[in-house]
């Protein structure tokens, strides 16, 4: 069965990113802790499909309270995912998107982007590091060097960011193939990538509790007294972050 093929080679990836990416998940998670730990946010943007990344850690049960889901519809797949892949190759949509968000220079930027190509993901980089944020990049650097940029500067977002993810996924993002079929099938990038995010938010809290600091974490609110907590987080935050 093919599937087990899937998931042999997601776990083969899945162990290369542990084997070579450690370094840089602990560097991004100290990232992470001195911005929390100094009162910032971690802001998560993605276009496309990499909006689930802000999706995966926002407002999560289990997961960090100062976290931003910068969200934007124009840069959904819906209601016409062609008009989202269009977006995302304009420039000047990023400043606009980020002069709307809260932001501070103790506050971290995470930005997904596989190709790291586009303008937008590539302008929201630049725009972060203009005004004093860390970048977090989160890309594949097999697919990144294997095309062009499609941004004027001729720059990549891995070329403004202070630590660099590579999810070690392959040019095309497809990870399987079949005989008689020749597009290849089955992308890794959101299974490894989300692993990655995850990672650093596992790592944060850590380094935050090994400091004496305690994390606002948000609890289920299918648990009892869930929404209750939940509240006093909401209530904290709001003004910080655009989506409570």
């Amino acid at each position: 069965m093919l599937y087990k093929e899937y998931f042999t080679k997601i776990k083969d990836i899945l162990a290369e990113v542990e084997a070579t990416q450690g370094e840089n998940i602990d560097k991004a998670a100290e990232l992470v802790a001195d911005a929390i730990g100094n009162g910032g946010v971690l802001h998560v943007f993605g276009c496309g499909h990499s909006q689930m990344y802000p999706m995966e850690v926002f407002y999560r049960a289990g997961g960090l309270v100062p976290v931003n889901a910068i969200l934007t519809p124009a840069l959904a797949l819906e209601p016409k995912a062609p008009l989202s892949t269009h977006a995302e190759r304009q420039e000047g949509l990023a400043k606009a998107i980020l002069d709307n968000e809260e932001v501070g220079e103790n506050d971290v930027m995470f930005i997904a982007s596989t190709s790291a190509r586009n303008a937008v993901p590539i302008e929201m980089a630049m725009e972060a590091k203009a005004r004093g944020i860390k970048v977090i990049t989160l890309l594949s650097y097999d697919f990144a060097r294997s095309v062009t940029s499609r941004h004027s500067s001729g720059k990549k977002t891995y070329d403004f960011a202070d630590v660099v993810l590579d999810n070690c996924g392959v040019a095309g993002d497809a990870v399987m193939s079949v005989e008689g079929l020749e597009p290849k099938f089955g992308p890794s990038s959101s299974i490894i990538g989300f692993a990655i995010l995850q990672a650093v938010v596992v790592e944060t809290v850590n380094k935050l509790v090994s400091q004496g600091v305690t994390p606002p974490i948000w609890v289920s609110s299918n648990l009892d007294k869930g929404d209750d907590i939940n509240k006093k987080y909401i209530q904290e935050y709001r003004e910080r972050i655009s989506c409570l």
